[in-house]
């Protein structure tokens, strides 16, 4: 029976169970099984796929950047954006890892550009914002990373991140496209949002947030009230999530 599982240290905000859950119970699928794996340490992840027979594996926070150590293996694209949210067990149990953030993000956003939407700024430094990162590259769109601290994960980016306190209404203003990649918002912490000036977003604005649960965040709520145009991760948790069952079953 082919089985699947999402792999993070925190797995009560997440909604892939549920939506492959749904996805399975399709006659199309019959057999197949998706389940919740809580882990205090990415290293178990060999473990894990023996223990409980795996065929495939969604990683998420905090563990897209610190698996890449374990996997045998990755695609062109993983090694560029330096980050795994999607891993194939091969038939000699070798991991080769994959990011169908990527896919999904660049799906979700597209149709949403304008043609003055042409800079930046994505919240966040993490696993995800890596995946943002290297679509907005391919979009020709110039960006600026916001972190709590100036210092990223990355150590070569640290030139270009700014911290919250840097950003001014201005700077906001300037920016058309403001894109948050961490888990601010996220069920239960509903209170929780980026801290940004929200009077500097004006209805020219694209905000998207790749917290999909709730829908609307309170970062998104802030945004829409000031004219914005937004995004949840909804769509692009469901697009990558149909990617990732594509390359777990592609032969």
């Amino acid at each position: 029976m082919p089985r699947f599982a999402l792999i993070g240290k925190k797995l009560g905000h997440s909604w892939s169970k549920q939506w492959f859950t749904q996805k399975f119970s399709n006659p199309e699928w019959e057999g197949f099984e998706y389940i919740n794996l809580e882990t205090d340490s990415i290293a178990e992840i060999r473990d894990l796929v023996h223990q409980y027979k795996l065929d495939g594996m969604n990683i998420t926070i905090p563990y897209k950047r610190s698996v890449l150590p374990f996997l045998d293996g990755c695609t062109e694209e993983v090694e560029k954006i330096g980050a795994v949210n999607t891993i194939k067990v091969l038939g000699d149990g070798k991991l080769v890892g994959y990011n169908t953030d990527v896919f999904g993000f660049e799906k979700s956003i597209t149709p949403l550009l304008q043609s003055h939407q042409n800079k930046a700024l994505i919240l966040g430094t993490g696993g995800a914002s890596q995946a943002v990162k290297f679509i907005l590259q391919k979009l020709n769109i110039s960006f600026q990373m916001v972190s709590r601290t100036n210092e990223s994960e990355n150590e070569s980016e640290n030139e270009n991140v700014l911290v919250y306190a840097d950003l001014t209404p201005s700077l906001i203003s300037e920016n058309t496209i403001i894109i948050n990649t961490t888990p601010l918002g996220m069920h239960p912490n509903l209170e929780s949002c980026p801290d940004i000036p929200f009077e500097g977003i004006e209805k020219e604005h694209l905000i998207f947030d790749l917290v999909y649960n709730p829908t609307e965040t309170l970062f998104l709520k802030k945004a829409r009230l000031q004219g914005a145009k937004t995004k949840s991760g909804e769509e692009m948790l469901q697009l990558q999530a149909e990617r990732a069952l594509e390359i777990w079953t592609q032969e």
